[in-house]
């Protein structure tokens, strides 16, 4: 028997179509509302009022707010602390039941936690269903029945555990309840002004996801493999910011990847379910080491060394194309996030943690457990982490991914009149070679903040001590 009102409540899963809650919501509700908060409890933590994401979250909103007006129904936009702009809305609406999709952040599931005490306590249900993952909870587990910690055996659970059911869509078919609402706040009535992010090339919602989605199933994916670790061509989706803010169903990209046979594709769509597991599991890797004993490291306190990382002049220039990439347009490519990373914990010697806070603050794509997990992972410090004796070193990648220097020209344009050769590792040429291409190293382009041999050192030395 249907209940006459429900509420979905809409968070990181911005879309009207293979929904949970959403489905969910229209199987069992005669009138389906739908909302989404503003939450303060996160905006008002934010470094900056001009960021990037806050403004992709309210042009995606405007989009789903007018698909869901072509169905009959709108979305309500509020601007509060959800834990008490929710119940109050589901309580003036008389609704009989909230719904709204997972989320494993620990905060996340502590809000959610005090909402469904203050719905209960009003009469209403609130029902959380599982949306941004293919498999949650113990749904993958070990044959010891306990979480995994290591990637390959998870993977190798995970594709024999998956069916045709889990990743089919979920049906959104049926009548939305309308109410007279305000439309989606601008940007400056929740205080935040507005970005770049058009001019960028970032298209939001679900629009902007269709169009990057059907372009790499199109062109790429069949070539992923052998592409995606060359960050001067377009070799990855880019749909990064679209699964983490929902305006694209992780199902469909998976279903897809199937069909297509793309292996290397589907693997990475694997490792983003298991680093939600390990958050979800694990919560104390949230500023701490998933291996409790690397908490002991002595990291180097360098302030200098931080703030030239984090502005691309440490003198080695694939780092610091990375890094500018990172500060200009808010991404950063994949294979670029673990070199960068590496030099930072093991170049460097400074925490992972650190590190991670910058990534948080400048990545429109930032996901907390993804984020968390590759900073660990390249640390030395996680689950199925890279063996802390193995760093990259910043030259041999630059050589064996960007060959031509093409991605270091974009970024460092500084360098753009060097060879190929000389791109790579700029201070290694005579004087009379950096007169002849107008660059004088220490004074156009730094010098290199460590020496990688002895950085290397370092750092094996470090974590030994520990062991």
């Amino acid at each position: 028997m249907k209940i006459e009102k429900a509420l979905v409540w809409f968070r990181r899963d911005l879309r009207d179509h293979d929904h949970a809650a959403l489905s969910a919501a229209l199987a069992e509700a005669g009138e389906v509302y739908c909302a989404f908060v503003f939450d303060r409890e996160i905006l008002d933590a934010l470094p900056s009022k001009s960021d990037r994401r806050v403004h992709f979250i309210r042009e995606s909103l405007c989009e789903l707010d007018a698909a869901l007006h072509s169905r009959g129904g709108g979305l309500i936009v509020l601007h509060g602390r959800a834990t008490e702009k929710i119940p109050e809305l589901a309580c003036e609406l008389g609704v009989s039941a909230v719904y709204a999709n997972r989320d494993y952040e620990p905060i996340a599931k502590q809000r959610d936690t005090a909402i469904s005490t203050s719905l209960r306590d009003a009469g209403i249900e609130f029902d959380c269903l599982k949306d941004q993952t293919i498999f949650d909870q113990n749904e993958v587990l070990s044959l010891a029945g306990k979480p995994f910690s290591v990637f390959t055996p998870y993977k190798n659970a995970w594709l024999k555990r998956l069916t045709a059911a889990d990743c089919a869509a979920w049906h959104c078919q049926g009548a939305l309840a309308g109410q007279e609402h305000a439309g989606v706040p601008s940007l400056e009535e929740i205080g935040f002004a507005s970005t770049d992010l058009i001019e960028l090339g970032i298209q939001p919602g679900m629009s902007g996801a269709r169009a990057l989605w059907d372009e790499f199933r199109e062109e790429r994916i069949a070539h992923y493999g052998a592409m995606r670790d060359f960050p001067a061509v377009k070799g990855v989706s880019c749909l990064s910011v679209h699964l983490r803010f929902g305006t694209i169903s992780i199902r469909e990209l998976v279903r897809t990847a199937r069909q297509e046979n793309a292996d290397a594709w589907l693997s990475e769509l694997i490792w983003r379910d298991f680093y939600f597991m390990i958050l979800d599991r694990f919560p104390h890797v949230v500023g701490h080491a998933f291996k409790s004993e690397y908490d002991a490291i002595r990291w180097v306190d360098w302030p200098k060394g931080l703030a030239a990382w984090r502005e691309g002049r440490t003198g080695y220039p694939l780092i610091d194309a990375a890094m500018r990439q990172l500060k200009h347009c808010g991404w950063m490519h994949n294979r670029l996030r673990m070199v960068a990373a590496s030099f930072l914990t093991k170049d460097l010697g400074i925490d992972w943690r650190l590190g991670e806070k910058h990534f948080a603050e400048e990545l429109i794509d930032f996901d907390l457990s993804a984020n968390n997990g590759g900073w660990q992972w390249v640390a030395s410090t996680g689950c199925d982490a890279q063996p802390y004796f193995r760093i990259f070193n910043p030259v041999t990648q630059s050589e064996r991914f960007d060959p031509d220097g093409s991605f270091i020209r974009r970024y460092v344009p500084e360098l753009a009149s060097l060879s190929n050769k000389q791109i790579h590792s700029p201070w290694l040429m005579r004087g009379s070679e950096q007169a002849a291409v107008g660059v004088i190293i220490g004074r156009d382009y730094p010098m290199p903040i460590v020496e990688h041999a002895r950085a290397r050192a370092e750092t094996l030395a470090r974590y030994s001590a520990i062991r």
